[in-house]
């Protein structure tokens, strides 16, 4: 007899390739990584605020762990400049990494929002097929299986990123603040007010 038995539904999905966690496995490239998200570094550069941070770490080894990202696709050159006889690179991130923990209660209050999300959803997944469904099908056919995985959804993982890529075009071109109505009527109420000052 059982002492406990529970339905254990799926609460998250990290979709990442094998060489990216690898990567990441190490807590000082994950630091380096927030590091170059918010601007491009030398290696110097990378080392000092590595050492602000706690982090005590020789350049060669700096080096390393940036060349590691590197390799797998997280961390590129942003910038080449001729410094005394050689050239000095800068790195910049293309990866950015969300590590946070929603509020006990975000659940609850955010119900009403999952529910419209799932049914948009729905509409466009049916739409992606529709248009696209044999390039989705053509891709997830070519996926190598994974060594550590026992099952895997291609499909599911191409729809992911395709889902991830459009946000973060969204993101990237600060779309997503400007599909906010509340700020639009902020920004008209603002014009408004101005029209009156300057009368």
């Amino acid at each position: 007899m059982a002492l406990l038995e529970s339905d254990v539904p799926i609460r998250e999905v990290v979709t990442t390739d094998p060489e990216k966690a690898k990567a990441l496995e190490n807590n000082v490239r994950a630091k380096i990584i927030d590091m170059l998200t918010e601007k491009e570094m030398t290696i110097e550069e990378i080392h000092d605020e590595l050492d602000r941070r706690g982090e005590e770490k020789a350049e060669t080894t700096v080096r390393h762990h940036v060349n590691v990202l590197k390799d797998a696709g997280m961390v590129e050159i942003a910038r080449l400049e001729e410094a005394g006889g050689g050239t000095r690179k800068y790195y910049k991130s293309n990866t950015r990494i969300f590590s946070y923990d929603l509020p006990g209660d975000a659940e609850e209050t955010l119900a009403g929002a999952q529910e419209t999300a799932t049914a948009e959803l729905t509409n466009l997944i049916e739409t992606l097929y529709e248009e696209h469904g044999d390039d989705i099908e053509a891709v997830a056919r070519e996926m190598k299986p994974c060594e550590y995985c026992a099952t895997q959804h291609y499909e599911e993982f191409v729809i992911r990123e395709l889902l991830n890529c459009a946000l973060i075009d969204l993101t990237e071109g600060e779309t997503l603040e400007a599909l906010r109505p509340d700020l639009e009527q902020a920004d008209d109420e603002s014009e408004s007010h101005d029209d009156e000052d300057g009368r």
